[in-house]
């Protein structure tokens, strides 16, 4: 028997009594590693590791930093066939998402790396001393991000590589010199295994401290408050539910010393189908969505859940097209016997809602953890009714709300909670006759599409990955993209201090050669 442990630093530990296994929903049945549930005594020891690696970790270079990331970066890409195997064995998703995915992870651990290494994302700000100026003479002010402390990252069901162990968070956290403890998903705990021992392989290989990182196994929520309530975290990153993200948000807040939590929840991400668009692409848009909403079964935070229009003969086109497209499509496995469940409870429920029509559903697949994809159809007047309707359903799965006129169709935008996404289908200049609709889509939104679908997550310096509560817990961050590591620090100001005791970032000689804001003006050049 195959005994999975935590990492705690760099160290393998299994100290605890109580074991669970990962499951495949493909087979339906349990893998073989058996998983230890960190103890009391492993998170205390993890966070203590974590808490004095901070004091060294929290000044050491961009440069370094920037090594520490590609190898782990490298060491990831040496696991090689075993960790796709072993994706695969604990997701039920295809070689091509593991392989894309792990593309993804490394991805972005190059990028924070490339970032740390230039070192300008510290946003340094110098206002020099004028002791001449008068009535007042200028104090010397110089600023700049620092790191706030150890980071609790928790790993998404989804995402076994990209959000979760060596994902966005854990990637942006170190960047940004805060070690990192992660509490690994019970679903694929051995992926997350895997990745810990490659993560711990590069920090002993580019001479970091230990315990800058370490991976707790736990198949309950125990180890996750104990870890969120420790007073030595200092943040927490999360993707999952809202009811988890929610939980884990009020716990921080109810400390003796309240810490961030950085979640991105649930969002059924509005599709706005302009009346123009439909008259003769009603057909093309309906097939690319029909792949939109089945794409990974679904299981993506931001699937269209969500489609609205303006009842017209073109949007009756899109309707019957849809539903007869996206039921050609083969269904597909769910990460987990518990998600597939949900998934047909959370669509059945919204299937029996006075009003509501299923327009398209699929025959039961005689494979377990399958799932049926479905769309339905609502009226205007009901959706704005009826709250249900509003809530997120998991998985293949998209309604379609069918408005009387553009002022209906605006106030249900407006009473939406918030999105990470929102999409406008429009014809060309069609967009500019609808400025409300695009006002309050906007509001509710983290990001605005154009004559596309919301599936796919660029990592690039312009994507925001967020949006209003509960899309996030935090509007004005992201939690994909190189800003996501402002999510881990705060501004920290020298007034008058010696030139020679300043970090480099902020010394006159500007030895790091970065972009700094010096007198209102940005430049690279020594004072």
């Amino acid at each position: 028997m195959t005994t999975g442990k935590n990492y705690i630093g760099n160290t393998l530990s299994a100290k605890g009594t109580t074991t669970y296994k990962t499951f495949n929903p493909k087979t339906n049945s349990e893998n073989e590693t058996v998983f230890t549930e960190a103890t009391s005594e492993e998170i205390e020891e993890a966070v203590h590791l974590a808490s004095e690696a901070f004091k060294t970790y929290r000044t050491i270079s961009g440069t370094k930093k920037a090594a520490f990331l590609n190898t782990i970066a490298d060491e990831i890409l040496v696991l090689d066939d075993e960790l796709i195997q072993t994706y695969m064995s604990e997701s039920g998703l295809p070689e091509g998402r593991a392989k894309g995915e792990r593309g993804r992870t490394i991805g972005q651990l190059q990028t924070f790396a490339k970032l740390v290494e230039e070192g300008s994302w510290v946003e340094a700000r110098i206002d020099p001393a004028q002791p001449d100026r008068t009535p007042n003479p200028r104090v010397d002010l110089r600023k700049m991000s620092v790191p706030i402390g150890p980071i609790v990252v928790f790993g998404a069901s989804n995402f076994p590589l990209a959000f979760s162990t060596a994902g966005g968070d854990t990637a942006s956290a170190l960047a940004s010199g805060c070690p990192v403890i992660v509490k690994s998903h019970p679903m694929h705990a051995g992926t997350g295994e895997l990745v810990a021992s490659a993560i711990i392989k590069a920090a002993e290989k580019t001479g970091m401290p230990n315990g800058v990182f370490s991976n707790l196994n736990s198949s309950g929520i125990e180890v996750g408050q104990a870890l969120v309530k420790h007073p030595k975290i200092k943040g927490v990153g999360f993707t999952g539910s809202i009811r988890g993200g929610r939980a884990l948000f009020d716990l921080a807040a109810k400390r003796k010393e309240p810490i961030p939590v950085f979640a991105e929840m649930g969002s059924i991400n509005p599709v706005v189908l302009l009346p123009k668009a439909l008259e003769t692409k009603a057909a093309s848009w309906a097939k690319t969505y029909a792949n939109s909403i089945t794409l990974g079964t679904g299981q993506f935070c931001t699937n269209p859940g969500l489609i609205l229009g303006i009842k017209s003969e073109g949007f009756t086109n899109f309707v019957n097209t849809l539903s007869e497209e996206i039921v050609k499509i083969q269904p597909q496995c769910m990460l987990h016997p518990n998600i597939h469940k949900a998934y047909n409870k959370n669509k059945t429920e919204a299937q029996q809602q006075t009003h509501v029509e299923t327009v398209a559903t699929i025959e039961k697949p005689e494979t377990e953890n399958f799932a049926q994809q479905a769309v339905v159809t609502v009226d205007g007047k009901t959706f704005l009714e009826n709250n249900t309707l509003h809530e997120e359903v998991f998985g293949p799965f998209s309604l379609i709300v069918q408005c009387e006129n553009a002022t209906e169709l605006a106030e249900i935008i407006a009473n939406l909670e918030g999105q990470l996404t929102g999409t406008i289908i429009s014809e060309e200049n069609e967009v500019s006759d609808h400025p409300n609709i695009i006002n309050a889509l906007s509001n509710r939104v983290g990001r605005i599409i154009f004559n596309g679908v919301p599936t796919g997550v660029e990592v690039a310096p312009a994507m925001l990955h967020g949006g209003p509560y509960p899309a996030s817990t935090d509007s004005r961050f992201t939690a994909v993209g190189r800003d996501a590591i402002k999510r881990w620090v705060r501004p920290f100001s020298y007034q008058d201090w010696p030139n020679e005791l300043l970090p480099n970032e902020l010394k006159n000689e500007n030895p790091l050669n970065i972009l700094r804001l010096v007198n209102n003006q940005e430049t690279k050049d020594a004072l």
